[in-house]
């Protein structure tokens, strides 16, 4: 059946996240012919929409308001409460992202509805949606359909595919007008300890280090190595715990969950809480100089020595590859 759908277009720093056409893609599949409709919440967001259309939006709303300038679920319920009531969907799509974790289920609950979170698939069959989503931190995973009312979903960063992009494809951006008052929480500071460049969660790349590492200094390598990929560094808990780095790396169970094209483990023993947090990486690649390290038993390639002396070797033949290329 068609069906219109919301997806929310997730900004940051002045930027549309890559989850937010990842999520058009997935709403392209739920709408089945239907409507996307694309909406960005935000102070000064409006300039972004064509984005949207690019990637396969069929219609794109913005709610803009300085009291949005900061993501809080008061304001950012009441704004997209408004273009529910305006569109009246029958499917909305989040990404999976920190606010889509704390949004989602917030507005779920004012509209009385399911809601599938973290979803790694979504696909057509038997005339049904079926979602994928994995359990047991990772070690299974799980099928699940809408059987009735409204279809909701929250997607996992670096799972679906973007369409391609359509630099010709544009249309008008919308805007609607909301009420937004009684706001709860207020902003009054936001400390960004991530690392610049490229966002952990959305990385193609990911090299990581873990206690083996043995310094905040020992980071530096990798960062090297990163840089060369374009990708990202990030930490197990162990690393984290031991003051190498802060805690905005940690991947794992009680950390963040990443799945990018390529992860190179470093130095890192490979306990279940990190393996959860990365086990469905696609290509996965294990340095540690302990042969009998856990972390062996989910990577696709692994290098048996130290990392002090592989690192830098990698990065140069990286390096030369990229000259040549």
């Amino acid at each position: 059946m068609a069906r219109k759908v919301v997806v929310l277009g997730e900004a940051r720093e002045g930027q549309l996240r890559n989850v937010s056409f990842e999520a058009i893609a997935a709403a392209k599949t739920v709408a089945e012919g239907g409507e996307v409709v694309g909406v960005l919440l935000g102070e000064s967001v409006k300039s972004l929409g064509n984005a949207l259309f690019q990637y396969g939006a069929d219609k794109v709303i913005v709610v803009e308001d300085a009291k949005l300038a900061q993501y809080t679920p008061d304001g950012f319920s009441q704004a997209l409460m408004a273009v529910m009531e305006q569109e009246k969907p029958e499917g909305i799509i989040f990404g999976h992202t920190s606010l889509g974790k704390d949004f989602a289920p917030k507005i779920a609950s004012k509209l009385g509805s399911g809601l599938i979170s973290d979803a790694v698939a979504v696909e057509e069959a038997g005339g049904n949606l079926v979602f994928t989503r994995p359990i047991y931190s990772g070690k299974a995973f799980e099928k699940k359909i809408v059987t009735d009312g409204l279809v909701f979903a929250t997607i996992r960063p670096n799972n679906i595919a973007p369409l391609e992009k359509d630099a010709d494809r544009s249309g008008e951006v919308t805007t609607v007008t909301a009420e937004i008052k009684d706001i709860r929480t207020i902003i009054k500071e936001v400390v960004r300890k991530a690392t610049e460049g490229v966002d952990l969660s959305e990385a193609k790349v990911v090299v990581a280090g873990g206690r083996g590492v043995k310094s905040e200094d020992g980071f530096e390598p990798l960062k090297e190595l990163a840089d060369v990929l374009g990708g990202a560094v990030g930490a197990s808990r162990g690393a984290c715990d031991a003051d190498y780095c802060d805690y905005s790396l940690q991947i794992g169970q009680t950390g963040k969950v990443v799945t990018p094209d390529l992860y190179i483990a470093v130095g890192i023993s490979g306990a279940i809480q990190h393996l959860a947090g990365m086990s469905n990486s696609k290509v996965i690649v294990a340095i540690n100089k302990d042969p009998e390290a856990n972390i062996f038993k989910v990577a696709d390639y692994g290098i048996v020595g130290d990392l002090f002396e592989v690192v830098p070797m990698l990065t140069e033949e990286f390096k030369k590859l990229k000259v040549n290329a």
